[in-house]
């Protein structure tokens, strides 16, 4: 901890609990952390303005939305990976084709997450907040992130042939397929915390727990995986700490803030 910089948290399944909260005692945690001079970040696949509707008392000093495509350092853009209104278009076409004309997608911009569900998300998760219905035939937008709902194998395969220059990553959570840009991952996005912060990445430590976290954990100083994470990241991780319903973040951070004051 001593030679940490940056503490940087997924969202999902890792900071936030499953009732979508962040615990008062992780917040205390990070509190302390602060207080030490570590800046604290998020690094998650939803979109800016979605992330920041769960973060409010946090006040990240960085964030890095839409799985890698957008990065912001002490509020100000500092990275952002965007496809045209033309391969945007050309992105849902083709999923379209693959997948089928009523395919469930949704596409992340800089202001808004767009959603075509047969059934409303809100209804079932408010955590979607003000994400917008469209049914993508005239979609005119620059976007961030296309996520795909698809359940054959083959199909996801085609479609990652096809969509063969962006980055494609499956959430272990469903049949869901996030398209970004190539180098718009979580891993580039931290290269670029690290020029605007002045750090190294052996200074980071990361907590994650889905597969669209183990390159974050790969390349910073210490990866640790969540107590509920899938075996694989639980296995490409430094440590293995308490699920994010436990608290294992505020526990771990507190038994090393124990061993710094008593050294």
């Amino acid at each position: 901890m001593e030679n940490c910089k940056l503490l940087l948290f997924d969202l999902d399944g890792t900071l936030l609990r499953s009732d979508k909260t962040i615990s008062h005692a992780t917040l205390n945690a990070l509190q302390k952390c602060r207080e030490k001079g570590i800046l604290i970040g998020v690094s998650t696949s939803r979109g800016e303005h979605n992330a920041l509707s769960f973060i409010e008392e946090l006040q990240p000093d960085v964030l890095i939305a839409s799985g890698g495509a957008l990065v912001k350092y002490n509020g100000v853009y500092i990275y952002r990976a965007e496809f045209s209104e033309e391969e945007t278009r050309q992105m849902i076409e083709t999923a379209r084709k693959v997948c089928g004309v009523d395919c469930e997608i949704t596409i992340d911009t800089i202001d808004s997450h767009y959603w075509n569900y047969r059934i409303d998300p809100k209804e079932q998760d408010h955590s979607w907040g003000d994400s917008i219905y469209t049914d993508f035939k005239d979609f005119e937008e620059s976007s961030l992130k296309m996520c795909v709902e698809i359940f054959e194998d083959s199909q996801a395969r085609r479609l990652q042939e096809l969509l063969n220059e962006c980055d494609c990553i499956r959430f272990s959570d469903g049949y869901w397929y996030k398209f970004t840009k190539k180098t718009a991952t979580k891993e580039n996005a931290i290269l670029e915390v690290c020029a605007a912060c002045g750090i190294k990445t052996e200074e980071i430590m990361a907590f994650g727990d889905d597969y669209a976290d183990i390159g974050m954990l790969e390349i910073c100083g210490k990866g640790i995986a969540m107590g509920n994470a899938i075996n694989e990241v639980r296995e490409k991780a430094d440590l293995v700490i308490g699920s994010n319903d436990e608290d294992g973040i505020a526990e771990y951070l507190a038994s090393i803030n124990f061993f710094l004051s008593k050294g």
